[in-house]
């Protein structure tokens, strides 16, 4: 009885975790679709694959991801998405990198 719980706890633990880390790049989806498709002049599964999901995490951890998306898209003016939008746009990013099989609808 004891380890059906923990098993049940652990299931739903993971599973609220994982529609977590979802809405993150859901969100990041939708906030590329409005902030950078038209300044990157391409769309989000363009600009998430050119990075793997490390090299991303890295950018991400290093605080550069402002700096990367300049360098990636010129037309980027630094400052003018908020940090909790980039925050999703980096998960996003991470979703949908080149060695990652997955591939956005936008």
């Amino acid at each position: 009885m004891k380890l059906l719980k923990v098993l049940v706890a652990s299931s739903l633990l993971l599973g609220i975790s994982t529609t977590s880390l979802f809405a993150d790049a859901a969100k990041g989806q939708k906030a590329f679709i409005k902030f950078l498709k038209e300044p990157c002049g391409m769309d989000g599964a363009k600009f998430a694959v050119k990075h793997t999901q490390e090299e991303w995490r890295q950018i991400k951890s290093d605080g550069k991801f402002e700096d990367e998306i300049k360098r990636i898209c010129p037309k980027y003016e630094i400052g003018s998405i908020k940090t909790n939008l980039l925050d999703n746009i980096i998960d996003f990013s991470i979703e949908f990198a080149k060695d990652s099989g997955n591939v956005p609808s936008c």
